[in-house]
């Protein structure tokens, strides 16, 4: 599964790498991306993270 940043929304507050730094790094921009696909054992923290950023800037792709 993957994870996808719409960065035109980011306001890089870190919270999504902070839930879960296994998919998500703040880039040299200072807006996060998510660099990895995710297993299933990831999938909550993915949600924790997609349901904390605060401009709902984060969803996943099957």
């Amino acid at each position: 599964m993957k994870a996808k940043v719409d960065q035109s929304l980011c306001i890089g507050c870190g919270l999504c790498v902070t839930t879960c730094p296994d998919v998500f790094r703040m880039n040299d921009d200072g807006v996060a991306e998510a660099f990895q696909e995710y297993s299933t054992d990831l999938v909550d923290s993915v949600n924790e993270a997609i349901d904390g950023c605060p401009v709902g800037a984060i969803s996943t792709e099957a």
